[in-house]
């Protein structure tokens, strides 16, 4: 522990020039995962930024006609948010899942998202609800599409001198459907999730079944043009790359996803 560093500035403005300054610093908040990493020795970053007690990383509301959520918002936020349960009543089910209460009560969405990891609870309902990432450095803000954000495993976007600042979901129209599938309900990683949204068009956003959270656009494509669910579900199989790992097989994932597509459908 003694070769750790660890800053904690007060403002934003203060993390963003230190992360200009020192781009091999790690931004941490809740540690939900940072811990476990540094605990089995593979978390690599001796580093790090604390954005904890930055109050602008905080805070739910509405910005126009999208729903805005503060990047430190936690999941227990989140699930008491009276705006996230009427608009995005899918990331209050998916957050109920994450971990226990200690885990909802430090996890930040914004941890979620920036940590990449295709079994993020909460990645699959960004995908299907078409969420925004903003991003803010010192030279400025952009704001770009969920869909766009992720690169590779554990890889995104996202520069060295940027942090994600807050989450925005559009309005969304239509029934809205999420599904975990795995060892247990809660406090388990996840071996398959679905999320997905039946309105004029259809989305669907899916986890733990390749390097990042995947949009099944071509499964979707189908559905909205009024396809039947077995070419909707031929079509799913052709978009996710599951793999063998110590929680499952790709063949099982294989088929869950078909099972939880033909489930939605038939849910909604």
């Amino acid at each position: 522990m003694s070769a750790l560093t660890l800053e904690r500035p007060r403002s934003l403005k203060a993390a963003l020039a230190s992360l200009a300054a020192d781009p091999s610093l790690m931004p941490i908040a809740g540690c939900t995962d940072v811990y476990v990493g540094l605990h089995f020795g593979t978390t690599p970053e001796r580093r790090f930024l604390d954005l904890w007690g930055l109050k602008e990383l905080r805070g739910i509301g509405v910005d126009g006609d999208a729903l805005r959520i503060g990047a430190l918002s936690t999941y227990t936020e989140i699930i008491q948010s009276t705006l996230v349960q009427q608009r995005v009543p899918m990331l209050v089910a998916a957050s109920r899942e994450v971990g226990g209460a200690q885990i909802q009560n430090r996890g930040t969405l914004g941890g979620n998202v920036a940590n990449a990891s295709p079994a993020g609870d909460t990645l699959p309902v960004l995908a299907a609800a078409g969420a925004r990432i903003v991003l803010r450095s010192q030279s400025g803000t952009r704001t770009v599409p969920f869909d766009g954000f992720y690169t590779s495993y554990r890889n995104s976007i996202r520069t060295p001198d940027e942090l994600v600042v807050a989450i925005e979901i559009p309005r969304l129209q239509g029934r809205q459907w999420w599904r975990k599938v795995g060892t247990r309900r809660a406090q388990a990683i996840s071996k398959i999730m679905m999320a997905a949204v039946r309105g004029t068009d259809v989305r669907i956003g899916i986890g733990s079944v390749g390097p990042t959270v995947i949009t099944a656009t071509q499964a979707a494509a189908v559905l909205s043009g009024g396809g039947s669910i077995a070419d909707a579900k031929a079509a799913l199989l052709s978009e996710i790359r599951p793999i063998d790992d110590v929680r499952s097989t790709g063949e099982y994932r294989a088929t869950v996803a078909a099972n939880l597509l033909e489930q939605f459908w038939r849910e909604t």
